[in-house]
C-alpha cells in the first residue's frame, strides 16, 4: 500500500474459523497487518476471552496464503511460546499486563533471542514509567522491532469517550523514545464507534498508524461489540485518511 500511516485492522476476539476469515477477506487489501485477538485478558472471568490456540493454525494459514502478517496479544510465556511455534511474528503486550512490570520482564526473557516485533500497548494507568520500563526490558533482551500503541488511559471521570485521550503524555513518552514508532488505536479510546472517524481525522501528529478492531458482524459480536466497526466504516475512514492505495 502507498502511504503514510501504517494500518492494522481486524477483530477484537477471534470467534470461529468462519468469522475469522469472512473479516479478513473483506479488509485485506486496505491493511499492512491482520490483527486478531485469540487470547483476551478479559476484567471478569465470564466474558468470553478467545479462541484459545485453537485459532492459531487459521492465522498461520492466512499469513501463508495471502502474505499478509497477523498479529496477536500474548499476556503469558505460554503465549510467547504457542505464537513462535505458529509461525506468528507481530505480538502486543496489552494494557493490563504492561502495568506489570513482573509479568513484562517474563515475557521479555521468553522472547530474547528472538526475530518478532513486539507492539507495547500504554498501561491503562497514566503511568509512562511503566510504558518507558516495559521498552526497555525489551530492548535488554534484544529485541529490535519495537513499536508502541496508544489506546488511552483509564480515567475515573464520566466522558464521552471510554479512556481518556491524554495527548500530553504521548508527547512526555516522545521525549524519552523518539525514534519509537506510535500507533493509534481509537477503537479502544473511544469505546464507540461513533467517535472513531472524528479521533482518526484530528489525531496527534506524532501517530505513525492506527489500530483498528473491525468484525465481519459487529452487532454479534462476543466482545466490545460498540466499539467494533463493521468492513464497510472501516473502509471509508481508510478513504477519508488517503491511506486506500
Amino acid at each position: 500500500m502507498n502511504k503514510d500511516k501504517l494500518i492494522i485492522a481486524g477483530p477484537c476476539a477471534v470467534e470461529n474459523k468462519l468469522q475469522l476469515y469472512n473479516t479478513f477477506k473483506a479488509i485485506h487489501k486496505y491493511i499492512d497487518f491482520f490483527r486478531a485477538g485469540i487470547w483476551k485478558a478479559r476484567t471478569s472471568p465470564k466474558n468470553y476471552a478467545g479462541f484459545g490456540e485453537k485459532a492459531l493454525p487459521w492465522i498461520r494459514d492466512i499469513q501463508k496464503k495471502y502474505r499478509i502478517p497477523v498479529a496477536i496479544e500474548v499476556g503469558t510465556t505460554k503465549h510467547v511460546e504457542l505464537a513462535l511455534k505458529y509461525d506468528v511474528r507481530q505480538i502486543w503486550i496489552g494494557a493490563r499486563t504492561t502495568v506489570n512490570p513482573f509479568a513484562v520482564q517474563e515475557l521479555a526473557e521468553a522472547l530474547r533471542n528472538t526475530e518478532i516485533a513486539v507492539w507495547v500497548k500504554n498501561p491503562i494507568i497514566s503511568d509512562i514509567g511503566l510504558w518507558t520500563g516495559a521498552i526497555e526490558r525489551l530492548e535488554r533482551v534484544g529485541i529490535k522491532d519495537i513499536k508502541t500503541i496508544y489506546r488511552g488511559f483509564h480515567s475515573e471521570e464520566n466522558t464521552k469517550y471510554r479512556n481518556q485521550p491524554r495527548w500530553d503524555l504521548v508527547e512526555n513518552f516522545k521525549h524519552y523514545y523518539s525514534n519509537i514508532p506510535i500507533l493509534f488505536d481509537p477503537s479502544h479510546l473511544s469505546g464507540d464507534t461513533k467517535h472513531i472517524g472524528s479521533l482518526v481525522q484530528n489525531t496527534h501528529k506524532s501517530i505513525n498508524g492506527f489500530m483498528f478492531e473491525v468484525h465481519n458482524n459487529p452487532t454479534k459480536a462476543l466482545s466490545d461489540k460498540e466499539q467494533q466497526l463493521d468492513p464497510e466504516e472501516f473502509k471509508l475512514i481508510i478513504k477519508k485518511l488517503g491511506t486506500d492505495g
